[in-house]
């Protein structure tokens, strides 16, 4: 390589031989970056042919600077056709290297296309050098020629694979040394393989190009490069910095859980996942598609593009079709220095869907899914206002409650309960039109709105098809028989003109089906409104009785019929109230217990008698009334020790009269509470014996003392032959089961000697005893008292029963 030295250093001007060298430099950094940038730009081709320009000006500014440098000591010149076709050799072939590394996606395209480039230069160069016209004869050095090819194809296919690697200014930095390389090294050892033989007789043609001319030609070129180059690295800086701009505001707009999309004007510049995920497309599809493409309402998009800054709920159109519900709220942003809109999207569907669920709720009973007092109320008032009644279309107004229903549930248990609740609501719901409306009012209350009710024949009818249909429903349940309904019927505007006045009446009504048996139905009646007072009034005043020392205890003896002694007394609870006078027993103790009143009644009563009876000189027992609420109480045994305790009662002396009825509604708990109860010593009657199920294995089961005959049977016994069978049965069972049998409510001495000839043991009743203070009584209780003189039994037990007693 000495001739190559020698030619650099010998033959050319080293300070253009320097700037050569930095406008090669210069060419190949805005020809590397104009490479990497068209890699990436959407418009390919024209930014190929700028960076075609670039590289192939530089190649060729570089050979020609480098040739003005070179002082060959004869006269010269440039043949401007082969000097403009070098530059257009240089371009070419530089733009189809470039097209090729870049485009074409086979492997190893970028060295094809850089060994284009390295060869466009080698092209380039002995253009130029057949251009160059010279006094004399030039030759080449075939091995330097080929070297000088070899060399510029290797380094610029090394510098292409280098420019397009993706990383950071040092690669590019690289490729820009190993570009500029590939060009100076070419030129200089192609220079150092030319020799030139001075020829006088070669005359240089007139119409050759000055070194003048040449230079002015050449420093254009390299404003053009120099332009374009710093234009290049102005793009690619300016891309870069959109670059990580856009990448910093994907990350941005992906960290947003709510779908987030960046729009200019119309036009969607970026979307984040969630927003693609929702519409049913890929983030990158969505680029460049208008907003409005999803979007229902047309007007919405220039509303998104003010500055109000609200929120719109609006439908979203997916790529499926299905519309979705959602809320849009845009701000401004600035995006790659220019103002954008940024609008989040948030998915509504789970919140409408539970808007939905919460207003149902609302409207609704969870449990049977049918419509609530709330939802009732309102359509009731609807029907009401709506009513026709110029041309007799009523509305009637069905109030339902389950019978037995609390027994029911405390059986089988609450889910027992809550099917039974559903069944009914299931039925009833078959029974009825499209304009008819059943609700649950809550517990076991349900309520029938029937709008178009011509006469009341036709809310006959219906009651009774409900009627049939649950109890059909209930032989296939496993509550059974136990479940029914009571139906009271209102009639609007005959029996109310608004909600709560046929509310209230419909209700009345439904008292009357339950206290005339239960599983029927009854319409309203003026009456019953006077009933429905009565009781309510009785219920108001009998909370305060207690508190008011309205109550008392009287005393009824109990004899024994074939001699005559006392053996005890039943206590009995009186009521006088100083507004309503003396409210027979009958009357508020249904009352009391309906209310649940009974329980504190029961235990004030229980309290007072055995408080009493622990006074008493005789040891006489006291028999209270036991109600079946105070039975199935939880505590009801405890609480009976606890009063035997803080009254000093022999348990022995107190006598709990419990009757049939209340023991079929819980039979195992019952049985429970009666045997806890005999473990205190406590003795139990059967009380009101045949007014109930009269069930044998009821007697057998439970651990009775004592049957008592209810007075319905005692009733003119020596008269009535069907009354006189039952007592000589239930006498015959008493005897069979080693079980004593008192006879109540003996009321004439006819009566007493009947039961007396029956061997009847014990009776209580008028005849023998009308109830009363206890201090009416004071000569039996009184141990100093004589039996004779205090019973006068004489008077007490006719002579005529006296004789019929076994001596």
């Amino acid at each position: 390589m000495l001739s190559v030295y020698n030619c650099i250093v010998n033959e050319h001007d080293f300070r253009l031989v320097l700037l050569a060298a930095a406008v090669c430099t210069l060419a190949s950094f805005s020809a590397v970056n104009l490479l990497r940038h068209a890699r990436r730009a959407l418009h390919k081709r024209f930014w190929i042919g700028v960076a075609a320009l670039a590289c192939g000006f530089g190649i060729w500014a570089t050979h020609f600077i480098a040739m003005l440098a070179f002082s060959p000591g004869l006269p010269h010149g440039y043949n401007i056709v082969l000097t403009s076709l070098s530059l257009i050799i240089a371009i070419a072939m530089t733009g189809l290297g470039t097209y090729f590394a870049i485009v074409n996606e086979r492997a190893n395209a970028d060295l094809a296309g850089g060994a284009t480039i390295g060869a466009g230069i080698a092209a380039m160069h002995f253009t130029g050098m057949a251009a160059f016209e010279v006094e004399g004869h030039m030759a080449w050095d075939p091995a330097l020629v080929v070297t000088a090819v070899l060399a510029g194809i290797l380094f610029a296919a090394c510098a292409v694979r280098v420019a397009l690697i993706k990383g950071s200014m040092a690669n590019r930095l690289l490729a820009t040394a190993l570009l500029t390389l590939a060009i100076c090294a070419h030129h200089f050892i192609a220079m150092g393989a030319a020799s030139i033989t001075p020829d006088s007789t070669i005359v240089v043609p007139a119409g050759t190009i000055a070194s003048g001319p040449l230079a002015l030609a050449i420093a254009m070129g390299s404003v053009v490069i120099l332009s374009t180059s710093l234009t290049g690295i102005g793009i690619d800086i300016r891309g870069r910095r959109r670059a990580r701009e856009m990448e910093r505001m994907r990350k941005l707009v992906n960290a947003a859980v709510e779908g987030l999309v960046i729009c200019d004007g119309e036009t969607i510049v970026t979307a984040n996942d969630s927003f693609a995920e929702l519409i049913g497309m890929s983030s990158r599809s969505l680029v460049g598609l208008p907003l409005g493409t999803f979007l229902t309402d047309a007007v919405l998009g220039s509303k998104l593009r003010g500055d109000q800054n609200e929120s719109f709920e609006a439908e979203l159109i997916a790529a499926s079709g299905v519309s979705i519900s959602v809320e849009l709220i845009a701000r401004a942003v600035d995006f790659g220095e220019t103002q954008h809109r940024a609008i989040a999207v948030r998915d509504l569907r789970s919140r409408k869907e539970a808007e939905a669920h919460i207003s149902y709720l609302a409207h609704h009973d969870a449990l049977t899914g049918l419509p609530n007092r709330r939802s009732f109320n309102t359509r009731l008032d609807q029907q009401v206002a709506a009513a026709d009644i110029n041309n007799g279309n009523y509305v009637a107004l069905f109030c339902l409650d389950l019978d037995r229903f609390k027994e029911a549930n405390d059986l089988f248990g609450h889910a027992a309960g809550d099917e039974i609740l559903q069944s009914v609501a299931r039925t009833i719901s078959q029974l009825l039109g499209q304009n008819e409306m059943l609700a649950r009012l809550g517990g076991d209350e349900f309520a029938i709105i029937v709008p178009g009710i011509v006469t009341p024949s036709a809310a006959s009818r219906l009651a009774e098809q409900i009627l049939d249909a649950l109890h059909s429903e209930n032989r296939n349940s496993r509550a059974g028989w136990m479940v029914s309904t009571s139906i009271g019927i209102a009639i609007f505007p005959i029996d109310g003109n608004d909600r709560e006045t046929l509310l209230n009446h419909a209700d009345q009504a439904l008292y009357r089906a339950k206290a005339e048996g239960r599983n029927t139905f009854r319409f309203f009646e003026a009456s019953m409104g006077v009933e429905a007072k009565s009781r309510r009034l009785i219920e108001q005043e009998l909370r305060q009785a207690l508190m008011r020392n309205e109550l008392k205890m009287v005393y009824q003896p109990q004899m024994q019929i074939d001699t005559g002694e006392v053996t005890g007394f039943e206590a009995l609870m009186r009521w006088h109230n100083a507004r309503l006078g003396e409210i027979p027993p009958t009357s508020f103790i249904p009352i009391a217990e309906e209310s649940g009143i009974i329980l504190q009644l029961g235990e004030w009563a229980l309290f007072v008698a055995c408080q009493e009876a622990a006074s008493w000189e005789k040891p006489l027992s006291v028999a209270v009334n036991v109600s079946a609420i105070q039975l199935y109480s939880h505590d009801f045994p405890q609480k009976v020790h606890s009063v035997l305790l803080r009254t000093g009662l022999a348990p022995y002396r107190l006598e709990l009269e419990i009757t049939e009825t209340s023991l079929i509604k819980d039979t195992n708990r019952a049985l429970a509470a009666l045997r806890h109860l005999k473990s205190l010593g406590v003795r139990i009657a059967m009380d009101d014996f045949g007014t109930g199920y009269s069930s044998l294995s009821n007697v057998r089961a439970f651990p009775f003392d004592m049957i008592k005959i209810d007075r319905s049977f005692i009733k003119s016994v020596d008269k009535n032959a069907q009354g006189a069978a039952i007592v000589k049965a239930v006498l015959g069972l008493g005897r069979g089961l080693g079980l004593p049998v008192l006879a109540e409510g003996i009321e004439t001495p006819d009566e007493l000697e009947f039961l007396a000839g029956e061997s009847c043991a014990a009776g209580q009743g008028f005849y023998l005893g009308q109830p009363g203070p206890i201090e009416n009584f004071k000569h039996l209780i009184s141990s100093t008292a004589s039996f004779a003189g205090g019973m006068q039994s004489v008077d007490v037990i006719p002579e005529t029963v006296r004789r019929q007693i076994p001596s």
